[in-house]
């Protein structure tokens, strides 16, 4: 068993994962959903470095939990969440949404097997594979299309902020509508952006691209 999980994991370092149980369900429900895989280094680096600042903003220097978010989020309660964007992949590649202990005891064996296995370039180029942006909008080549009309290598950092900050609440926000609450987020996350890639917590993930 032990082995067949780690082959299930070391397997998606070069394969892409052709399906979640996210997006398989939403299929069902919606008969069909958007989505096409984009290589990492065809998108925007600027798309990176805002769901980084978005979702996990230490994500360069955490070995799959961020335990200063984790003890954030348990002293908030329910106001926030605490799991890392390895996490987020875990759960969305090999688990399901729904919150139980199993789910979470299952997610916190997995997730320092990946960080092990896969680099955090490949976290991160799945994780925006995988990634619900919209009703039946998965991925940010399906969303960049769908909200600006571009492909992910043209967003700007606006666009790709506010993308980013649709990532909690895919399908009550709207990242080309944007309320005003959505465009002050976005704001917020393109500031992050800045300050990650100027302080080198992207170094981990964009490699030669410059954007």
């Amino acid at each position: 068993m032990a082995a067949f999980v780690v082959l299930a994991v070391a397997a998606f370092t070069v394969l892409n994962p052709p399906t979640t149980h996210t997006i398989w369900s939403e299929k069902q429900r919606l008969g069909s959903v958007d989505r096409s895989w984009v290589r990492f280094e065809d998108v925007a680096p600027v798309m990176g470095r805002s769901v980084v600042a978005a979702e996990d903003a230490n994500f360069c220097e955490h070995w799959g939990f961020d335990m200063t978010a984790i003890r954030a989020a348990i002293a908030e309660g329910a106001q926030r969440g605490g799991s890392t964007l390895s996490q987020q992949v875990v759960k969305n590649v090999y688990l399901w949404q729904e919150r139980s202990w199993l789910r979470k005891g299952l997610e916190a064996g997995l997730t320092p097997l990946v960080e092990g296995i896969w680099s955090k370039r490949r976290i991160l180029e799945v994780y925006l594979n995988v990634a619900e942006f919209g009703e039946g909008v998965f991925g940010v080549e399906a969303a960049s299309w769908h909200y600006f009309g571009v492909g992910p290598e043209a967003l700007t950092a606006r666009q790709a902020a506010l993308l980013a900050a649709v990532l909690p609440s895919p399908r009550t926000r709207d990242a080309g509508r944007p309320s005003k609450a959505v465009s002050r987020r976005a704001q917020a996350i393109m500031d992050g952006a800045a300050t990650i890639a100027a302080d080198g917590r992207a170094a981990c993930f964009e490699g030669g691209q410059a954007g």
